[in-house]
């Protein structure tokens, strides 16, 4: 893990950039973080945007920032396919297709199928990759939790028992090999969900929270579309990762 630039933040936050192999990525660290032979080392919550999405994207690190001004370590990167990395012709192939089939209004499951599952199947190893890289610099420590896109989540959750909690996104398609790998999650589970999401079928969402293994989940349902979840969650967040990672 090479690190490219750094910068202190007004919340005492510590941001920096990094590059791992070929994976661009963020971390964001509280000041309480700092190596010292007194300090504990900060929980890590790995946060993963929705699929095309840049690790910069504006929503996801006001999410970083406040977590780690409340004393956690948050790390994000650019899977395969997201942000400012290539993408494949397959890839862009299925996304043209997806917009010409949302135009007419034809079924788009199986187009969805056709690139995020592969694009589950490659985020995975380097999400993996990266928490090792992690979990070995001064002044971050396990338990590790997950915070973001519902797909990747549950194939790590499944993949990596190092993570001990997840919170999860109800938007967004999750292909049919993570639907039925959701049977097999058992870690702590917040699920979020905008009950009027214009690109996510509210059953669907409510049958996979049915599906999850987990003995202890929880539902947070709110009004509103794809975007709109309140930042309120973004604090009762963190206070699901209190309890299982602090």
């Amino acid at each position: 893990m090479r690190f490219t630039s750094e910068a202190r933040l007004d919340d005492g936050v510590l941001e920096r950039e990094f590059i791992l192999g070929e994976t661009p990525g963020t971390l964001w660290t509280p000041a309480s973080a700092a190596p010292a032979a007194s300090a504990a080392p900060a929980p890590l919550i790995l946060m993963a945007h929705n699929n095309g999405l840049p690790k910069g994207e504006a929503r996801l690190v006001a999410r970083a920032r406040r977590s780690a001004a409340h004393g956690y370590a948050v790390a994000t990167i650019d899977a395969p396919g997201c942000g400012d990395r290539p993408r494949s012709a397959a890839d862009e192939q299925a996304r043209a297709d997806l917009r010409r089939a949302m135009r007419a209004g034809e079924p788009v499951d199986e187009i969805f199928e056709s690139f995020i599952g592969p694009l589950v199947e490659s985020a995975v190893p380097e999400w993996r990759t990266t928490l090792d890289a992690l979990l070995s610099l001064p002044g971050i420590g396990g338990p590790v939790g997950y915070s973001g896109w519902t797909a990747v989540g549950i194939r790590l959750a499944v993949a990596e028992p190092r993570i001990a909690a997840a919170g999860l996104f109800a938007g967004g398609y999750v292909p049919r090999a993570q639907r039925e790998e959701a049977r097999q999650v058992t870690i702590p589970l917040l699920f979020l969900l905008q009950w009027d999401d214009e690109g996510n079928p509210r059953q669907r969402a409510l049958d996979l929270y049915d599906a999850f293994g987990s003995k202890e989940k929880t539902l947070h349902a709110n009004m509103g579309g794809h975007t709109g979840t309140p930042w309120f969650e973004v604090e009762d967040g963190n206070r699901f990762f209190a309890r299982h990672l602090k």
